[in-house]
C-alpha cells in the first residue's frame, strides 16, 4: 500500500477521490476492489464520513446492508472497509483548484500546499443548504436563523440547544427530521411551511416526523416577514399565489426564537465549473454518460455532488459503479465510442431529468440504471421508455412526487443499434 505522504511527495496518484462521505467512501473501497492499489481520497472536514456523522436518528443502509441503521453506523461500515483496504486519506484537506489535465492543487494543515496530477478524478463533493440569501426572506438578520443541516450539527455534534419555539421554512427532508428532533429536545414547533404546493420530502419522513407529532405543514406558504433585531421574536407567514406570491390578507404572526429553512440543497460544484466541465441546468451537477463520467475523459462524478438523492443507499450504489469505472478508465479497460455514438436521453411529460444524461450504447454494462425525478406531483401515471417510436418498458405507478427520486432500467440487449437519430425517452404517460 502507499500512504498518503508518500502519494503526496512525488506528486502523482492513480484515482483521486475528492470528497470522504458516502459517495467517496463508497468510490474508493470500489477502485481499490477493482485493482487500483494507487488510490487517495481528500476531505475537507476532520475526519470521514460527510454528512452522516450528523444524522443520528434510523432509516439508513436498508438497501445496502438489508438493516436499519443510524447516519454513523452507515458511515463507520464504509469507514471499516476503507480501513480493511488500506485506503490512504487525508482530513482537513481543500481542494483548491482543478484543471482538464486532473492537476489538483490542494492545502492541509500538515502539507501545506501542494499539487498532485492523478490519472483519474471522482467527484464526490455532496452538496450545500441553499441559504437565506438564497431566498430574499425581508426582515433583519438577528440571531436564531439557521439552515436546518446546522442546526442539526450544532445540536446532534456540538451538543448545543438551538431554540424553544420554532418555525421551519421547507419541507425537505433534513427540516422534518429536524422538525421531530427538536420537538424531541422539548422545543415546540408551531408550523412547517412550504412554498410549493407539495412537499419536497419523502412520505415516510412526513407522517414519521410531522403527523406522529401533531406538527401542522402549510403548503403553499412562505415567510414574508421576520422580527427581532437582535434575536428572532417572530416571523410572518403568508399563503401564497400559483405565481409563489404572497397573497394580501393571508399573513399570520407566530411568536418564535428560531427559524429554521429547509429550502432544497445544491451540489456543490464549483471545482467541476472551474474544469469547464458540462452541467446540467436541471441538475446543478456535471453532466454524464453511462459511465457516470463528465465530459472530460478520466472525470467521474457521483452521490449529491451529482444531483441530489433521497436515500444514501443510492449513492453508494452510484458511487460504487463510479469507482469501479474509474478504476477501468486507469487500466485501460473502458472503451468508448466516437461522440457522435453517444445518445442523449429525452425527457417529456413531467420528467425534469435523468441521471445518465447519455449513453454509449456500443459499450454500456449489459443494464443500466437510469434514475430521475418529476416536476410535480402525479397520480396513477405509466413511465414509459421509447426507443423511437417503440415502446420498450411501461411501469403503472399509483404517485409520483419530486420528492421521492424513481428510477427505470435500460438492457444493452434492447438497444443494440440504436442511434441518435433515432432517440431514447423516459416519458410520463396517462
Amino acid at each position: 500500500m502507499t500512504d498518503a505522504n508518500t502519494i503526496i511527495e512525488r506528486g502523482r496518484v492513480g484515482i483521486l477521490v475528492i470528497g470522504g462521505g458516502p459517495a467517496g467512501l463508497a468510490a474508493a473501497v470500489a477502485a481499490k476492489r477493482a485493482g487500483v492499489d494507487d488510490v487517495l481520497i481528500a476531505e475537507r472536514d476532520r475526519m470521514l464520513g460527510g454528512i452522516l456523522n450528523q444524522c443520528i436518528h434510523n432509516g439508513f443502509g436498508l438497501h445496502t446492508f438489508k438493516e436499519e441503521l443510524t447516519g454513523p453506523e452507515y458511515a463507520a461500515r464504509f469507514i471499516s472497509q476503507a480501513a480493511e483496504l488500506r485506503i490512504p486519506y487525508l482530513l482537513n484537506t481543500m481542494v483548491l483548484s482543478v484543471d482538464r489535465d486532473r492537476n489538483v492543487t490542494i492545502m492541509g494543515r500538515e502539507i501545506g500546499v501542494r499539487t498532485i496530477t492523478a490519472d483519474a478524478i471522482v467527484l464526490a463533493m455532496g452538496c450545500r443548504e441553499r441559504s437565506r440569501g438564497a431566498l430574499s426572506i425581508p426582515g433583519y438578520r438577528p440571531a436564531g436563523v439557521y439552515t436546518a443541516g446546522t442546526a442539526q450539527r450544532l445540536m446532534n455534534i456540538e451538543g448545543f440547544r438551538i431554540g424553544k419555539r420554532v418555525v421551519i421554512l421547507g419541507s425537505g427532508d433534513i427540516g422534518l427530521i429536524m422538525a421531530r428532533r427538536m420537538t424531541l429536545e422539548g422545543a415546540k414547533v408551531l408550523t412547517v411551511a412550504e412554498l410549493m404546493p407539495y412537499s419536497g420530502g419523502l412520505k415516510r419522513n412526513i407522517v414519521q416526523c410531522l403527523n406522529d407529532y401533531d406538527i401542522p405543514l402549510q403548503l403553499s406558504h412562505t415567510v414574508v416577514d421576520i422580527r427581532g433585531k437582535r434575536r428572532v421574536e417572530g416571523v410572518t407567514i403568508a399563503e401564497v399565489d400559483q405565481a409563489r406570491r404572497p397573497i394580501p390578507g393571508t399573513e399570520v404572526s407566530y411568536d418564535c426564537d428560531t427559524l429554521l429553512l429547509s429550502c432544497g440543497l445544491l451540489p456543490e460544484n464549483e471545482l467541476t465549473r472551474m474544469m469547464k466541465a458540462g452541467i446540467s441546468p436541471v441538475t446543478g451537477g456535471a453532466s454524464v454518460d453511462d459511465l457516470l463520467q463528465t465530459d472530460i475523459p478520466g472525470v467521474f462524478a457521483c452521490g449529491n455532488v451529482l444531483h441530489v438523492h433521497d436515500l444514501v443507499d443510492y449513492v453508494s450504489e452510484e458511487a460504487t459503479l463510479a469507482g469501479e469505472n474509474a478504476a477501468a478508465y486507469v487500466s485501460g479497460s473502458t472503451g468508448r465510442s466516437a461522440a457522435d455514438a453517444i445518445v442523449e436521453i429525452g425527457v417529456d411529460g413531467g420528467v425534469r431529468y435523468t441521471v445518465p444524461q447519455r449513453i454509449d450504447v456500443g459499450h454500456m454494462r449489459d443494464s443500466v440504471t437510469v434514475r430521475f425525478r418529476v416536476a410535480d406531483v402525479y397520480r396513477d401515471r405509466t413511465i414509459a421508455v421509447y426507443r423511437g417510436e417503440k415502446c420498450l418498458s411501461r411501469r403503472k405507478t399509483r404517485v409520483l412526487a419530486p420528492g421521492e427520486m424513481e428510477q427505470v432500467k435500460l438492457k444493452k440487449e434492447e438497444l443494440a443499434g440504436l442511434t441518435a437519430d433515432e432517440g431514447l425517452r423516459v416519458v410520463l404517460e396517462d
